[in-house]
C-alpha cells in the first residue's frame, strides 16, 4: 500500500494484507451465502436483510438502544475478525474506520413521529447517540476495546471505499498494525425510500439492470461490509491466511453537481488513474473491474465512458454486483470490496445480474450469464457518490 502521490511520485509505505472479511447483505450474510447469492437473479423491489438477528450480538436492551445501521457495523466487524483466524491486536495500535451515508435515519424518523404524536417530553434521550453517524465506529471500538483511531467517513455512496482506503493508510503509515475498514447502512425507512423515489433515483420497474439499455434507476438495499487490514509482515509472521493485498486507493471530487456525475466521468477517470498509480500498477495489469454500476442512466454511462478513457478499447472484464444486492448507499463500496476480494480468492468473476440488453453506447466487456473463470490479477473496485465523491480501491492477489 502506498501513502499517496507526492511531488516526486508515489510515497511508499508498509504493505497491507487483507486477512479477514465480513459481509451482511440482502443476498446473504457470511462469505459463503453472500458468494452464492451473487450468482443469483437480479434484485426486484426492496432488498432488505430479513434474516438479521441483532440479539446474536446484543442483549434485548442493547439492541433497542442501538440503531440498525450501528447494529450492522458491530456485527460485520465481528464477522470479519472471526474470519481473521486468531488475530490478536495491541489495543493502542488497532483502529476502526466505518463509513455510512445516512447514519441513524431510522431512529431520527421514529423520534420525529414521537415528538409529533406525544410531545417533546417523550422524545428519547438516546436519540442523539443512536442517530449520530459515528455511532457505528464508536460501538465497534468500544466492543473491542481498541484505543487507536475510531473514525467515520460520510461521503454518500463512496463512503465504504473511502473508509477502507483510510483504514489501509493507517496501517501503511505505521500508525496502526491492524485496522478494520468498512461501512454500514440501514436507510430503508418510509421517508428515506420516498425521498429517493421522488428524486427519480429509484427504479420504477423494481429491477436493478446495470448497463442495460432499459435501466431506469437503482433498487435500494441495506447491509454492511468490513475488511480486516494488517501490516503484511505481521500477518506473515503470525501465519495468517492472507486473502489479498490492499495495494492502493484514491479519492477525487467531480466538483460538478450535487447528484449527477460529471459528463464523461472526468472525476472517475482521475480517481481510477490515481488509485492505480498509488498501487504501482498500470492499466494493462488490471484483470477485472468491480463497477459502481448502480443501474441509473447517468451513472452507468459516465462510469462506462470513464473506463473507456482509462483502459481504451479493450477494458478488462467488468461486473456490477448491484444487479443482485441492490444499492447499499454508503455501505455499497464495502460490500463490493468484499466481493472483489472473493473474486481473487475464489478465482471467478460474478455475473452482472439483470443485464439482458447491453446499452449499445456502452462498449465494455461486461460479465453476464454466469460466473467467469478468473486468473487472479489486480482488481479495481469503483464507488461514486452524491456530492461528486469518487473512491477507487486496488486489490491485488497475495
Amino acid at each position: 500500500m502506498l501513502l499517496g502521490i507526492g511531488p516526486d511520485g508515489p510515497i511508499p509505505g508498509r504493505r497491507v494484507a487483507i486477512t479477514g472479511l465480513g459481509v451482511i447483505s440482502s443476498c446473504g450474510t457470511g462469505l459463503d451465502a453472500f458468494w452464492a447469492g451473487l450468482q443469483g437473479p437480479a434484485a426486484e423491489g426492496e432488498r432488505r436483510v430479513h434474516d438479521f438477528d441483532p440479539e446474536q450480538w446484543f442483549s434485548t436492551k442493547e439492541a433497542r438502544q442501538t440503531d440498525r445501521f450501528a447494529q450492522f457495523a458491530v456485527a460485520v466487524a465481528d464477522l470479519a475478525l472471526a474470519d481473521a483466524l486468531g488475530l490478536e491486536a495491541d489495543p493502542d495500535s488497532a483502529g476502526v474506520v466505518m463509513g455510512t451515508g445516512v447514519g441513524g435515519l431510522g431512529t431520527l424518523e421514529e423520534q420525529i413521529h414521537v415528538y409529533a404524536d406525544k410531545g417533546p417530553r417523550r422524545v428519547s434521550p438516546r436519540l442523539v447517540p443512536m442517530m449520530m453517524s459515528n455511532a457505528g465506529a464508536a460501538a465497534v471500538s468500544m466492543r473491542l476495546g481498541w484505543h487507536g483511531p475510531s473514525e467515520t467517513i460520510i461521503t454518500a455512496c463512496a463512503a465504504g471505499a473511502h473508509s477502507i482506503a483510510h483504514a489501509a493508510h493507517l496501517v501503511a503509515s505505521g500508525r496502526c498494525d491492524v485496522a478494520i475498514g468498512g461501512a454500514s447502512e440501514a436507510g430503508m425507512t418510509p421517508v428515506g425510500i420516498t425521498a429517493f423515489a421522488n428524486m427519480t433515483a429509484l427504479s420504477t420497474s423494481g429491477r436493478s439492470m446495470p448497463f442495460d439499455a432499459r435501466r431506469d434507476g437503482f433498487v435500494m438495499t441495506e447491509g454492511a461490509g468490513a475488511l480486516v487490514l494488517e501490516d503484511w509482515d505481521r500477518a506473515v509472521a503470525r501465519g495468517a491466511r492472507i486473502y489479498a493485498e490492499l495495494a492502493g486507493g484514491a479519492s477525487t471530487a467531480d466538483a460538478h453537481h450535487i447528484t449527477a456525475p460529471a459528463p464523461g466521468g472526468t472525476g472517475a477517470i482521475d480517481c481510477m488513474r490515481l488509485a492505480m498509480k498509488d498501487a504501482g500498477i498500470t492499466p494493462d495489469q488490471v484483470g477485472h473491474i468491480n463497477a459502481h454500476g448502480t443501474s441509473t442512466p447517468l451513472n452507468d454511462q459516465a462510469e462506462a465512458d470513464a473506463i473507456g478513457v482509462v483502459f481504451g478499447d479493450h477494458s478488462p472484464p467488468v461486473t456490477s454486483t448491484k444487479g443482485v444486492t441492490g444499492h447499499g448507499l454508503g455501505a455499497s463500496g464495502a460490500i463490493e470490496a468484499v466481493a472483489a476480494t472473493l473474486t481473487i480468492a475464489r478465482e471467478a468473476i460474478p455475473p452482472t445480474a439483470g443485464l439482458e440488453q447491453q446499452d449499445p453506447t456502452i462498449h465494455l466487456d461486461i460479465v453476464t450469464g454466469g460466473a467467469r473463470p478468473f486468473t487472479p490479477a489486480p482488481v479495481l473496485s469503483n464507488s461514486f457518490g452524491f456530492g461528486g465523491h469518487n473512491g477507487c480501491l486496488v486489490i491485488c492477489p497475495a
